[in-house]
């Protein structure tokens, strides 16, 4: 009797194994996304402070040469 019970305990257990991995395939979701890069010197404001920074040392390197 209980080599009938092992048995049958063993049966159950393979077709419950069985029906778990015999789910339906879950939806596959693909996403894509696009991303746009832009260089640094294609943007104004970096050329903005890029000026700005360059008038400042001019204006600081020709004042400190007139210090006679």
């Amino acid at each position: 009797m209980k080599n009938l019970q092992k048995m049958s305990a063993s049966l159950f257990a393979f077709l419950v194994s069985f029906l778990a991995f015999a789910q339906e395939k879950a939806v596959e979701v693909t996403t894509s996304t696009t991303t746009t890069t832009e260089e640094w010197y294609t943007n104004p404001l970096y050329w903005v402070i890029g000026a700005v920074a360059l008038i400042a040392i001019i204006a600081i390197v020709s004042r400190s040469g007139n210090k006679d």
